[in-house]
């Protein structure tokens, strides 16, 4: 099965693009966790807070991967740790070790980078409206830094979706975007 990550900065697209993406090939998607965590906290997060969510993230991902043994189709991440890693380290000036090395070792087959070039729509719980463009830069240095495969989607929605499903093409080397 092949693993598709959906991140960038706050409010750059990336639920929206997920869902498409998972209804365009007809398969399973995996929501970002933070949303129903914090929804639930009862109280403002902390940093021990980061490492419940990388977890519950990951028990996610993997609970929907088992959903489909042996399929050979994609999953769609709605983020991935390194997300939550950027989040630490703004934040809070580092990262959870496990956090940290989930990052460097966890497999997937591409990730699709969002950029802020869409309009901020106020949540509570979004933290970074006016820096969305460097933060955009962070998280394209921490994906080379690391080594891993991506593509930048930019646009309006309709645009964004053919961008990924060209980039998920391109990078299985299928006409349809399967392996």
């Amino acid at each position: 099965m092949r693993k598709i990550v959906i991140t960038g900065p706050e409010c750059s697209g990336k639920s929206t693009l997920s869902q498409a993406l998972a209804e365009h090939y007809g398969v399973s998607w995996v929501p970002e966790m933070a949303r129903p965590y914090l929804d639930r906290l009862g109280r403002p997060y902390g940093e021990t807070d980061l490492l419940r969510i990388a977890e519950l993230q990951v028990r996610t991902e993997d609970e929907r991967e088992a959903e489909q043994p042996g399929t050979p189709g994609l999953l769609i991440c709605d983020t991935d740790l390194i997300t939550i890693r950027i989040w630490g380290e703004e934040k809070y000036g580092r990262s959870d070790p496990w956090i940290f090395k989930q990052t460097e070792d966890r497999a997937y087959d591409l990730w699709l980078l969002c950029m802020p070039d869409i309009p901020w729509v106020y949540d509570p719980q979004r933290e970074n409206p006016h820096d969305r463009d460097r933060l955009f830069e962070v998280y394209r240095k921490t994906l080379e830094r690391l080594k891993k495969p991506y593509a930048v989607i930019s646009g309006e929605e309709e645009e964004r979706l053919k961008q990924a499903v060209n980039a998920i093409m391109e990078s299985s080397g299928s006409p349809s975007g399967d392996r």
